[in-house]
């Protein structure tokens, strides 16, 4: 079965998990996006350094992102985040609140809508993964930015959903739980006065709660292995076991 897989954010924490969970695949094709490059060479493997924030130059690169040719299977994974300014409304930077929206809701539905608009009508089960998290159903103070921004995905995703299931798409809105990544460790530098749940985050890593990435990482597989399994656009990982 030939494999087509775009993933962003591919150069650490759970999108590197991902990238290794599928890299090792027979007859896959895969083109990541990040920052900066991993600088692997393996012939299934493209890398496409890209600051996923500067909305100009996602533009102009849409053309090299996604390969021409058949393929059975299709996959998007919209992983690349921020947490954005851990900080409290009336602090903020403008340019952070730009920064956080674009990285985290804008690119996405780019990508996204430029995934279609590739593959739409083209014979294969096409599968977009939007990585989420619980922060969009749930307001924390201090997390202004990516609370708002994870939600605006999260509603994207289930209207894409509406909208192409019918083009044979499949959307999926997937928290990762809580992840033993960088951006916890940024979390915990977060000013006490600016992030009140700081003591809970710090008691997640000091008393072992954090998940691995690379146990998420086989979840969010699982789910694109099997996704008549799951009927809700809106997924987490906390929700379900490996068999």
């Amino acid at each position: 079965m030939k494999k087509l897989l775009i993933l962003t954010g591919h150069t650490k924490g759970l999108g590197h998990a991902i990238l290794d969970c599928f890299l090792h695949l027979d007859d896959i094709q895969i083109v990541a996006l990040s920052r900066t490059s991993l600088e692997i060479h393996h012939p299934s493997l493209t890398e496409i350094p890209l600051d996923l924030s500067d909305l100009n130059a996602l533009e102009a690169c849409l053309p090299r992102i996604f390969p021409k040719g058949s393929f059975d299977r299709y996959l998007l994974i919209n992983n690349a985040g921020w947490i954005g300014e851990v900080k409290t409304i009336g602090k903020l930077n403008p340019k952070g609140i730009q920064r956080a929206m674009n990285l985290n809701l804008l690119a996405p539905m780019i990508i996204t809508d430029a995934f279609v608009k590739a593959y739409s009508g083209l014979e294969g089960e096409k599968l977009i993964c939007n990585i989420s998290s619980g922060a969009a159903h749930k307001p924390l103070p201090g997390w202004g930015e990516y609370c708002s921004s994870k939600a605006g995905l999260a509603m994207f995703s289930r209207v894409a959903n509406e909208e192409l299931k019918e083009l044979g798409f499949r959307v999926f809105s997937l928290a990762p739980g809580i992840v033993d990544t960088e951006m916890q460790a940024e979390i915990r530098k977060a000013n006490p006065l600016d992030f009140p749940a700081l003591d809970r985050f710090n008691k997640f890593k000091s008393e072992g709660q954090l998940n691995t990435a690379e146990e998420v990482a086989d979840k969010v597989a699982y789910l694109l292995n099997n996704p008549d399994l799951f009927l809700d656009v809106i997924q987490d990982v906390r929700n379900f076991e490996l068999p």
